[in-house]
């Protein structure tokens, strides 16, 4: 069985940081790539970054280049994002998701439940 368990969420001050963990099971990183996407309250679903292991492509939105940085251990089968210097703008809650279409592919198969993140002014 497919499964995504996103954690790491939390409330934070603007400026600070948070490591959001993305738990894959069921298949291998090598196979599925996996994108980080989240939804801001009244606001659509934003992609905010992606990664995959088999070509070793990253990828992030302009709105968090320079503050999110996206890595995989293949080992634990988990993805991580790393949020640093947290804007209130950047409220929402993060899913993570696997394709197996690679990052530019478009569709995500399969989706965690989410993790939700409160930055405060």
């Amino acid at each position: 069985e497919v499964q995504l368990v996103e954690s790491g969420g939390g409330l934070v001050q603007a400026g600070g940081s948070l490591r959001l963990s993305c738990a894959a099971s069921g298949f291998s990183l090598d196979d599925y790539a996996i994108g980080w996407i989240r939804q801001a309250p009244g606001k659509e679903r934003e992609g905010v970054s992606c990664t995959s292991t088999s070509d070793g492509g990253t990828s992030y939105a302009e709105s968090v280049k320079g503050r999110f940085t996206i890595s995989s251990d293949k080992v634990k089968n988990t993805v991580y994002l790393y949020l640093n210097s947290l804007k209130p703008e950047d409220t929402a809650v993060y899913y993570c998701a696997a394709t197996d279409s690679g990052c530019s592919g478009g569709v995500f198969e399969y989706w965690g439940q989410g993790t939700e993140v409160i930055v405060s002014s």
